[in-house]
């Protein structure tokens, strides 16, 4: 090749590569981007009746503290950390309105009920624990002790939840009282000198009413702390008020049990124990990627705007609408759930999260876990944009005061989003005499949140069809509670890494449902089969098995409480009074999926505060007292529970033509394996309840949804009934916001609490 040619060459490349810059560079040569203005109007219209139940805003919860603080009488400390022996405003939440004043004034009957708050203040000092009602709102001006008006009983102060401050009075009296005892075992054991033990505490705090004494197993200082246990773990009795009355009562290390610290250091010492040995290890539970991320996933975007709209606390999407919320306590619900301007449901809500182990060692044996009783909402954290919710979907920030010296902003903690869910709504084929094509995507909206509870991550969702439908569900991932292989373990779960077992253990998760169908007063009814042995009738003396309909009308709430551990029927109706177009009666069926394990025995103590979930659905009616199946105070107290919810089937009231509301328990059993390790992923491991219309409509509404696909032969790129022929003519890049994250922005540090 002469000098000449590869000139050429080199003069043709460079072209090539100025060109190809050029275009990149030119917005023209690319797909404009999508719209994100809405091209199709809303079919309904935003109003602040939705106010009613929303959140308390930053100012209010500020103008409610310092309300309060500056109640003389009831001497609330100001301390950022304070002493279990002060007086302590731990909550603040939204007071809900009753429901006949809500109803009356968002059906346009009544006035804007009073909106106020809930505190919650722990009187040291006295020994009780207060609820107030804190109002109006804005500008407080009054306040009313609610205790025993909810309860029916004073709250011990014994009841109250583990505040920081006390948390940080027990990691100094660890510090004193066991780590700089036993500085050669925690080095040779451990390698822990110069480094903290991370702690992980069993629930309940005792065995009777009255007990404030915790078991602390220790777990190496990784982020994946909860599969790491070390083998030594610590009781504390805390039950005064008085920190300097604490004390250590006994220890355990590799399986043996000590009465004092000095026990144990004395045996140690003399050789008298098997000790354990430190062995580095790596971290097998750390979520850091083991290979460089190279690809991104699938995303998905809106073409022509979002179809949804969110204004303060209510949502607008298609025919629906609904008001939504987040509670400190018991997480997200929504509101005055409404399908073509009905309303389907006055309330739908998460109520508890509850977990009961297995174990040979004291860190987990008893231990049970009421995660509404450390707050469920409490832990909602920032979601991450692409991967805990789809990268284009709306975000929402919330406010919350619990445990903490100013109300709190949790960015973007509440996601809202249409999605795609990746199976047809409908379809069919028709080969046989006619020849077409028919289906719908099944296009739905989500509203999520993420809630990171000590070694569990739950995420929560409700979920809004085009076909009438709602469903509430959950499903868990994050670590695995696990403890120290000792003899016996195997028994209550798997070995999951080198002397750590992974317990067995069940998740049972209780939701209200209050649906309102066509008014508030509604019957409960099952429907099932059996199969009956007929004549033909052109065979008279031939006979078949006929699968027949059962139908009844369960009229007592103890009638309609219904047990995991008897047969239930398959079809639950809430039903109205009213008839459809063929002379049915109008309903919603509960449709309940879970893999639950069983539950706790009614002859154990702790049992009463976790009843709800004997029952796989309850219905009983309506009472503003009953506002919730469990409490901020069950799991400190759980033998003598503020909220039994069995006793609100005990009068066993009639649910004829009442106000009703189901509450429906779903779950899964968890036994541990090894690939729960690194991480229990959210695939196989949830629960929920589907609220499917079931004569409610004449005929399935989706069928006018602007989402419908029809095509016959000849017609198939016709984009009249089929928008999915004119896709490659409408390409568009989507309109993407920058990452951020915040979540880590005022996360309080182990370092500050000690």
């Amino acid at each position: 090749m002469n000098s000449v040619v590869k000139w050429a060459l080199v003069f043709l490349v460079f072209v090539s590569i100025v060109l190809n810059i050029v275009l990149i560079g030119n917005p023209s040569s690319r797909a404009p981007k999508c719209s994100a203005q809405r091209v199709h109007p809303l079919r309904g219209k935003h109003d602040d009746h939705s106010l009613v139940f929303a959140d308390l805003t930053q100012e209010e919860y500020s103008q409610v503290q310092q309300y309060m603080l500056h109640q003389k009488d009831l001497d609330i400390s100001t301390n950022q950390l304070t002493k279990p022996s002060e007086n302590f405003l731990f909550l603040i939440d939204l007071s809900l309105p009753k429901k006949a004043d809500a109803l009356a004034y968002l059906d346009g009957n009544g006035p804007k009920p009073v909106r106020g708050a809930t505190v919650v203040v722990f009187h040291g000092a006295q020994g009780y624990i207060k609820e107030y009602l804190v109002g109006p709102l804005p500008n407080p001006t009054a306040h009313r002790d609610v205790t025993t008006e909810r309860y029916k009983t004073e709250l011990p102060i014994n009841a109250r939840t583990v505040t920081v401050g006390e948390y940080a009075l027990l990691f100094r009296l660890l510090e004193v009282e066991v780590f700089s005892q036993l500085e050669k075992l925690l080095k040779e054991s451990f390698n822990a000198e110069g480094k903290k033990l991370n702690a992980f505490e069993q629930m309940p705090r005792g065995v009777r009413s009255g007990d404030r004494q915790t078991w602390i197993a220790f777990h190496r200082d990784v982020s994946s702390m909860y599969i790491h246990p070390v083998g030594f773990e610590v009781l504390v009795n805390h039950k005064s008020v008085n920190a300097s009355d604490w004390k250590v009562e006994r220890l355990l290390y590799n399986g043996q049990y000590f009465d004092t610290v000095g026990d144990l250091q004395k045996k140690y010492d003399s050789g008298s124990v098997e000790k354990i040995v430190y062995k580095k290890s790596l971290d097998y539970g750390s979520l850091k990627p083991r290979n460089k991320p190279l690809q991104v996933a699938p995303q998905q975007f809106y073409m022509e705007g979002k179809r949804f709209s969110v204004n303060h606390n209510q949502v607008l999407y298609l025919d629906w609408s609904f008001a939504f919320g987040m509670s400190s306590l018991t997480g997200m619900r929504v509101f005055d759930v409404r399908f073509k301007g009905e309303r389907i449901a006055y309330e739908l809500s998460v109520q508890e999260a509850m977990s009961v182990y297995g174990s040979v060692t004291p860190g987990m044996i008893i231990t049970k876990f009421f995660d509404s009783s450390i707050g469920i909402g409490r832990f909602a954290h920032e979601l991450v944009r692409g991967v805990d919710c789809p990268y284009a979907a709306t975000y929402v920030d919330t406010y919350r005061y619990i445990d903490v010296p100013v109300p709190v902003r949790f960015r973007n903690s509440i996601c809202i989003f249409e999605h795609n869910m990746g199976q047809p709504l409908r379809r069919h084929f028709a080969d046989f005499f006619h020849n077409s094509y028919g289906g719908m995507v099944n296009s739905a909206l989500v509203i999520r949140t993420i809630t990171a509870i000590g070694n569990y991550d739950y995420m929560w969702d409700f979920i809004f069809y085009q076909t009438g439908a709602v469903e509430a569900k959950v499903h868990a991932t994050g670590y695995i509670s696990s403890s120290y292989l000792v003899n016996g373990s195997l028994r209550h779960g798997h070995q999951v890494a080198e002397n750590v077992l992974g317990n067995i253990h069940t998740h049972f998760i209780n939701f209200k449902v209050d649906l309102d169908l066509l008014g508030v007063k509604n019957v409960f009814q099952t429907k099932d089969m059996e199969f009956v042995n007929v004549s033909l009738p052109w065979m008279p003396d031939h006979y078949a098995m006929v699968p027949q309909l059962v139908e009844n009308q369960l009229n007592t709430e103890k009638e309609a409480a219904l047990r995991y551990n008897t047969k239930t029927p398959r079809y639950l109706h809430i039903a109205s009074d009213k008839l459809n177009r063929w002379g049915h009666q109008r309903s919603y069926r509960l449709q309940v999926y879970s893999f639950a394990g069983d539950p706790l025995p009614e002859s154990q103590a702790e049992e009463r505060a976790m009843s709800w979930a004997r029952y796989k659905v309850a219905i009983t009616k309506h009472k503003d007292s009953e506002q919730t199946s469990s409490s901020l105070y069950n799991q400190n107290n759980v033998w003598t529970p503020a909220v039994d919810f069995s006793k609100y089937i005990e009068d066993n009231e009639s649910i004829e033509n009442e106000d009703l509301v189901a509450w429906v328990t779903a779950g899964f059993l968890h036994i541990p394996h090894s690939e729960d390790i690194p991480n229990t992923v959210t695939v196989g491991n949830g629960g929920g309840v589907l609220l499917r219309p079931h004569n409610y409509f004449d005929e399935d509404p989706s069928i006018n949804s602007p989402d419908g696909v029809y095509f016959g032969p000849g017609s198939e790129t016709s984009c009249d009934t089929n928008r999915m022929a004119c896709l490659a003519q409408e390409p568009c890049s989507p309109v993407l916001e920058p990452f951020t994250y915040h979540g880590f922005d005022g996360v309080m540090k182990f370092e500050d609490w000690v």
